[in-house]
């Protein structure tokens, strides 16, 4: 007992000595003090001030749904039983937390209407000061892992119930220890966009439309998206009351009451029974967002395909007074491995991902599906590109499984918070539950594809790609290939005019016995964005990644929302990161060595400049020496190494995270480019080295002079194979990036059909017409290399037979009748000659 209350007496007496003299993390974290750190730094630099854990916390865990409800553990503090725990989420969203029996401070999630890095503040003395600083990541609930969130068994039930012949009981589970209570209640909470003009109107027109038009009505066009529109979550009724925690429910759906059916997109809430109805931000396990089906009116039950093309075509009448989105949002790639291979400019859609085996619930007949990663600068609108197993772009106007483009990007876009920038629920707003009424719950897609149309991809343009492998190898832009084995830190590209710099770090092979060297951080940033660095953790069996030089962890979550970035990293060995202006970056960790490879969209011609080259596509004037001038002889490995030693950083420049004492005195502290350090230029080559046979087997064909030196300066048959491998996959990319030439979509004429959807060159699109129409134009057309289609337009007119039909049987018609008509005449004629011959016979009677 004396101990203890020694160790805390020696605690708070350092603490307030440490106050005493300013040096303290309280208010401080992130910045470096006179005698010690608040800097993230500073726990691998060994200078942390003795507070720093106390007030620069650590969470566990780090991550969860937007809608929030998750209890997370705030690591490394201490807190009093008494204390009374504030937690305070991004300066203005505050939850309550508490202390557990092991003296731990606790917080709660809340609902957001952002994603990514939220910053934390917790606060002791219940919301008086804040003095502990932190951050939470908040998910989109589409990316957020199934163990975070309640399920709806069989998803497709619940979101078509109510239509024919679904009906019966609904089932929902969820992860019991997601909701610390015994009993639980299921609640229904709605989600709807709505601006402050009109609250009554709002609580007398509740649906979605009726909102949204009272929305355009009041604001002129030119603020189409005014700041007066919100998103809002309501609580709305439950479901069930004081249910066992047990991780299942279970009900039979009825149509709401009061109003509340007139709610159409929404969330079930599973949580402790021992709050009030609805009450915010406590701990709880969410569903994702659905539309609610289950709950509509009565006449949508009695008539449901009725019900969905009224709402449709009121949809389709909305959509003429919003503004017109499509003009800036990016092409679609050609093909699918066009698609697969930007990705500094498209990620895959999680809803129709070929590797997770194609279940494409919204665009049958295709394999894959991509989504631009960064909305639209103007309306935040999204992108989407669907291709069938023949890689090929299927478009709505041509299947009812064609891409669509989104009025509201599904992911949310900067700086979120307002419509249509929230992440997931503007997007059903705007575009997915439009879906619903004209194309699931009523076969009027015509409305919404009208509206929503593929993009083709005829102004499309590949991004240009290099690349760094090896010990290293470069790749340029434009295809120019050398090595460069110079120890330091050094530019691999600038772009002035985009704002981007990205920079590579080298360290020797194998310590300082290997004259070569190998890529092992690189760090970059673009514009005012976060910086990022990754690079190789300690024993090179893996990769870290750093924003603004503190070490990110990807245990939980593999897709981060960064400021002016995103960064994916699915595995410990693959990270992409994907930047506003389409520049892409991706590491590959291979046989302990780094691969890297850049990727720029054709915004970026002439305007590199660095190791990878001078992008324009002129290998000629690729390598250019930081002064200006031009690499004279490729082939001159001493001409190159002073190229590559010229584009040496300056501390001033430095993106790099020196969090070591090695990197402080191998890099910080000394030449950005170690000019002691002469590497071996050419690979040895001697039928006597015990390599030579391995390095003739492994390497082969192109790039075997990068795989040889590798193997036999580098000493490692391993890091050779590593190096092929590299290289064929830098190869493979460029091939699936060529550009390819499209002709744009042709349709099919009026009274006839055309056969073939795929409008790239060599393509055959075959016309032909209904029964008593001639084909006029072209029966077949091609696409040419020109981007124009061979032939003459075609058109389907009235068969020339047909003509000779009608005119013949109007002259036909008109000859009858003047015969009918003379025969009429003469007839009456007839008679009157005879009445005359009676009349006058009986006069010479008389």
């Amino acid at each position: 007992m004396m101990s203890r209350f020694t160790v805390i007496t020696f605690f708070f007496l350092v603490l307030c000595i440490c106050r005493s003299l300013g040096q303290t993390c309280e208010g401080n974290c992130g910045q470096k003090l006179d005698s010690c750190s608040c800097h993230p730094t500073c726990t691998s630099l060994k200078n942390c001030c003795t507070d720093y854990k106390e007030y620069c916390v650590e969470i566990f865990p780090y991550s969860g749904s937007i809608f929030g409800g998750m209890d997370f553990i705030v690591l490394g503090a201490t807190f009093n039983k008494s204390s009374q725990i504030v937690c305070r989420f991004n300066n203005n969203t505050n939850t309550l937390g508490y202390v557990d029996e092991n003296s731990r401070g606790h917080c709660i999630s809340p609902l957001l209407y952002e994603s990514g890095w939220i910053p934390l503040h917790i606060s002791s003395d219940n919301g008086t000061t804040f003095s502990r600083a932190g951050a939470w990541l908040s998910v989109h609930t589409g990316k957020l892992d199934s163990q975070f969130k309640a399920i709806l068994v069989n998803s497709t039930k619940w979101q078509y119930y109510g239509t024919p012949n679904v009906g019966g009981a609904l089932e929902m589970t969820w992860n019991t220890s997601l909701v610390r209570a015994e009993r639980v209640n299921i609640e229904l909470w709605g989600y709807r966009e709505t601006g402050e003009y009109s609250c009554n109107v709002n609580k007398l027109c509740k649906s979605q439309l009726c909102r949204l038009r009272n929305f355009v009505k009041h604001f002129s066009v030119g603020k189409p998206y005014s700041d007066n529109w919100q998103g809002e979550w309501e609580y709305l009724y439950s479901l069930g009351k004081d249910q066992p925690n047990s991780g299942f429910f279970s009900f039979v759906p009825k149509p709401a009451e009061n109003g509340f059916s007139s709610w159409e997109l929404g969330s079930l809430r599973v949580s402790p029974s021992t709050y009030p109805d609805g009450m915010w931000n406590v701990q709880a396990a969410w569903t994702e967002d659905h539309a609610l089906a289950w709950h509509l009116e009565k006449e949508f039950r009695q008539n449901s395909t009725a019900w969905a093309l009224e709402k449709c075509v009121a949809w389709d009448q909305l959509e003429t007074e919003l503004p017109n989105f499509l003009a800036e949002i990016i092409d679609c790639p050609c093909t699918l491995a066009q698609a697969r291979a930007d990705t500094g400019r498209f990620h895959t859609d999680y809803g129709c991902d070929i590797e997770k085996g194609s279940v494409c619930t919204y665009h049958p007949g295709c394999v894959h599906c991509v989504r631009a990663i960064q909305a639209s600068p103007k309306y935040a609108a999204g992108q989407q590109c669907c291709y069938d197993s023949t890689g090929a772009q299927v478009l709505t106007a041509d299947s009812i499984g064609g891409s669509t483009p989104d009025r509201a990007h599904d992911w949310g876009s900067p700086p979120y918070n307002r419509p249509p920038r929230i992440p997931g629920q503007s997007h059903w707003v705007y575009d997915v539950l439009s879906f619903y009424y004209c194309c699931l719950w009523s076969d009027n897609c015509h409305y919404y594809f009208k509206h929503r149309p593929s993009s083709d991809c005829k102004h499309y343009q590949s991004p240009s790609t290099a690349v760094v492998f090896g010990d290293p190898h470069f790749i340029t832009f434009d295809g120019v290939s050398y090595t460069f084995n110079g120890q330091g830190e050094y530019t691999l590209v600038t772009s002035e005019r985009k704002k981007l710099t990205i920079q590579g770090r080298t360290e020797p092979v194998n310590g300082t016995t290997i004259k070569a060297t190998k890529l092992s951080a690189v760090a970059m940033q673009e514009a005012s964005s976060d910086v990022i660095e990754v690079r190789l953790v300690s024993g090179h069996n893996g990769l870290e990644v750093l924003q603004n030089q503190k070490t990110l962890s990807f245990t939980e979550q593999s897709w981060m929302d960064l400021h002016g970035v995103f960064v994916f990293s699915p595995t410990s060995t693959n990270v992409t990161v994907m930047f506003p202006s389409g520049a892409g970056v991706e590491v590959r960790l291979r046989e302990r060595t780094m691969t890297t490879t850049v990727l720029l969209p054709e915004e970026f011609r002439d305007s590199t400049l660095g190791l990878l080259g001078k992008m324009n596509g002129d290998a000629r004037d690729d390598l250019v020496l930081s002064s200006g001038e031009l690499v004279a002889n490729y082939s001159n490995p001493e001409e190159l190494f002073s190229f590559g030693a010229s584009w040496a950083i300056s501390n001033v420049s430095a993106l790099f995270t020196y969090d070591s004492d090695y990197l402080l005195d191998t890099y910080y502290h000394a030449p950005r480019h170690e000019h002691s350090f002469i590497p071996v230029f050419f690979a040895p080559e001697s039928p006597e080295d015990p390599l030579a046979n391995q390095a003739s087997q492994i390497c082969s064909g192109e790039g075997s002079q990068f795989c040889r030196y590798d193997i036999l300066v580098g000493r490692s048959p391993r890091m050779g194979n590593a190096t092929m491998v590299s290289f064929q996959s830098h190869i493979s990319l460029v091939n699936d990036l060529q550009p390819v030439v499209s002709c744009g979509w042709l349709s099919p004429p009026a009274n006839g059909k055309k056969e073939g959807t795929t409008y790239l060159q060599g393509a055959k699109v075959r016309f032909s017409c209904a029964d008593s129409f001639t084909l006029k134009g072209s029966a077949e057309r091609i696409c040419q290399k020109n981007g124009q289609w061979s032939g003459e337009e075609t058109s389907c007119v009235v068969s020339s037979n047909l003509i000779g039909i009608v005119v013949g049987s109007v002259i036909g018609a008109v000859t009858l009748i003047v015969i009918i008509t003379t025969l009429v005449l003469h007839s009456r004629k007839q008679k009157r000659k005879a009445a005359c011959l009676e009349e006058a016979m009986k006069n010479e009677a008389l």
